[in-house]
């Protein structure tokens, strides 16, 4: 009989976490790109000095790439911030309604550059 409680706690959790990030601005998967930032309530800059901090990031990394999108439903700002001796990116993604820091990890430079055919893959798709 226990067996089948936890089974069902586990099963009624998933619908919750597969909706995507702790995030506070989900936008309608109707929203055109062009109108993402009006529902942001930070800045770019604002995010990006969080992403920094994050990662105790010296003042030599270099952010190559900033970009405002929705991802698993949220609308967050991503950073690839390449540190300076250290191999691959580091990862950060900050919630674009209040500035928290969501996820943060390193990518190996394979990883990174799976993640980039991923995504061009898709943008092809989808024109």
């Amino acid at each position: 009989m226990k067996r089948f409680v936890i089974l069902g706690i586990l099963l009624a959790s998933i619908p919750a976490s597969a909706a995507g990030l702790p995030c506070s601005i989900h936008p309608k998967k109707s929203t055109p790109a062009a109108d993402l930032s009006a529902l942001a309530k930070i800045s770019l800059a604002e995010a990006r000095q969080t992403a920094l901090t994050r990662i105790k990031a010296p003042p030599t990394s270099t952010v190559g790439e900033g970009e405002l999108e929705v991802e698993r439903g949220c609308l967050v700002y991503s950073f690839d911030i390449r540190v300076p001796g250290k191999s691959g990116i580091e990862e950060v993604i900050v919630d674009a309604g209040n500035g928290k820091v969501l996820s943060s990890k390193h990518e190996s430079a394979r990883q990174e550059a799976a993640e980039q055919a991923r995504d061009e893959a898709a943008k092809a798709k989808s024109q």
